[in-house]
C-alpha cells in the first residue's frame, strides 16, 4: 500500500513568510519516509466547510512546480484541478511543463469543479454541473492529443482549437497519468473508465468505497477495459494513528486500493515523521 501527502493547510505559524520553508520541509521529510505522491489542492480560497475563506492558499500548479525542484522520487499532482480553473490547452501546456522540470513525475488530476464562490469572487465562469462536465470530457480529449503526435485541430462544443502543438512533449511514456477524482456514478466514474489511469475516492466509509468501486468496474466493462488497468486511490478521512485505521486500510487494499492519501494536521512535519515511523511500517505488510 502506497502513501500520498496532501498538503491543503498553509496558515502556518509566521505565514505568509514561513509558508515557503514550511511546504519544502514537508516535502523532503515526505520523500525521505517513502512517500509515493505528493499534492496540493487546486483553489484560490480556502475550502469553508475546513477552515475561513482567509486562510492562505496557494496557487496549485506553482506550489507544484516549487515542490518539484527540491524533491526526486515523488509523483507530483493536484487533487485535483477543476476544468474551470484554466483552459485545457493551458492546462496541458502546464503539465508538460512539470513532467519535463520534474523528470516525468507529473500526473494530471481532474474533476469538474464545486467551489462556486471562489469563481464568482475571482469573476471566472462557473456553468452549470452539466455544462462543466462537458467541458471535462473535452478537456480530458484536449490532454490527451496534446500529449499525442497529433497535433492538428480540436473541435468540441466548448473548446475549439487550431493547433494542439505541445513542445517540448511530456517526458512519462506514452504520457503524464490522468487521475479523475470525485465518486461520481453517472459521468465522473464513467470518465474514470473512458480516459483516465487512475481515480481518486473519499474514504468516509469502506462499504460505500466498495460500491463506487463496483460502478467503476461495470463502467469499465461497458468501455471493453479491464477494470485492473485503473489504478484506485483513495483520501483517508479518519485518524492515521487510530484503532481503527489498520482494518480500514486492509479492507481498502482488498477492494483494489493501491494509494492512500492523507492530509496533515497540526505541523505537517512532524505529522509526516510520525506517518513515517509508525504508520508506513504497517501498511508495507499490506498488499
Amino acid at each position: 500500500m502506497q502513501v500520498g501527502i496532501h498538503q491543503i493547510r498553509f496558515d502556518f505559524p509566521d505565514a505568509p513568510q514561513s509558508i515557503a520553508s514550511t511546504v519544502a520541509a514537508t516535502a523532503r521529510t515526505a520523500e525521505a519516509v517513502g512517500v509515493a505522491s505528493f499534492t496540493f489542492m487546486d483553489h484560490w480560497f480556502q475550502m469553508e466547510h475546513l477552515a475561513p475563506r482567509t486562510d492562505p492558499m496557494l496557487e496549485g500548479y506553482t506550489a507544484l512546480g516549487f515542490v518539484a525542484g527540491i524533491t526526486n522520487t515523488m509523483r507530483l499532482s493536484l487533487l485535483v484541478t477543476g476544468v474551470t480553473y484554466r483552459h485545457p490547452g493551458l492546462l496541458a501546456k502546464t503539465v508538460a511543463t512539470l513532467d519535463v522540470l520534474s523528470g516525468g513525475r507529473a500526473q494530471l488530476g481532474i474533476g469538474a469543479a464545486w467551489y462556486e464562490r471562489e469563481h464568482l469572487a475571482l469573476g471566472v465562469p462557473f456553468p452549470p454541473v452539466a455544462e462543466r462536465f462537458e467541458r471535462l470530457e473535452e478537456a480530458l480529449q484536449i490532454c490527451i492529443q496534446m500529449w499525442s503526435d497529433d497535433n492538428g485541430p480540436f473541435t468540441g462544443k466548448h473548446y475549439q482549437l487550431e493547433e494542439t502543438l505541445c513542445e517540448p512533449r511530456p517526458i512519462s511514456a506514452p504520457r503524464p497519468p490522468i487521475l479523475i477524482g470525485g465518486g461520481g456514478e453517472k459521468k465522473t466514474l464513467k470518465f474514470v473508465a473512458r480516459y483516465a489511469d487512475a481515480c481518486n475516492l473519499f474514504a468516509f466509509d469502506v462499504a460505500e468505497t466498495a460500491r463506487k468501486i463496483d460502478v467503476l468496474h461495470a463502467h469499465c466493462e461497458a468501455e471493453g477495459r479491464d477494470p485492473a488497468s485503473v489504478k484506485k486511490t483513495a483520501l483517508y478521512v479518519g485518524d492515521p494513528f487510530g484503532d481503527k485505521f489498520l482494518s480500514d486500510v486492509e479492507e481498502l487494499a482488498a477492494l483494489g486500493v493501491s494509494l492512500v492519501d492523507f492530509a496533515p494536521t497540526g505541523d505537517p512535519v512532524a505529522y509526516v515523521e510520525r506517518l513515517g515511523a509508525e504508520v508506513m511500517p504497517r501498511l508495507n505488510s499490506i498488499g
